[in-house]
């Protein structure tokens, strides 16, 4: 397997480029790390980030998941047909 295989392949499975995929998931980890901080600091002080977590999970769910399975659906439809 060449380097640009090891860099291209899984992006171009979701449908886009080193770059889109790098700008994507580095969003994401970023959003994880600030939600997880959110949720430590919220089980010392229940009152701070009631519900800054689940809308973190929530947001990044329809962000991954939603917005994906949308764009995969002709494929799984042609798949069960």
């Amino acid at each position: 397997m060449s380097l640009k295989t090891l860099f291209t392949e899984h992006p171009a499975s979701v449908d886009e480029t080193y770059a889109e995929h790098l700008a994507m998931a580095s969003g994401f980890g970023v959003r994880m790390i600030l939600g997880g901080f959110a949720c430590l600091l919220h089980g010392i002080f229940p009152f701070l980030f009631v519900k800054t977590g689940s809308a973190q999970i929530s947001t990044l769910h329809e962000r991954m998941v939603e917005n994906r399975r949308t764009k995969q659906m002709p494929a799984i439809l042609d798949f069960v047909i």
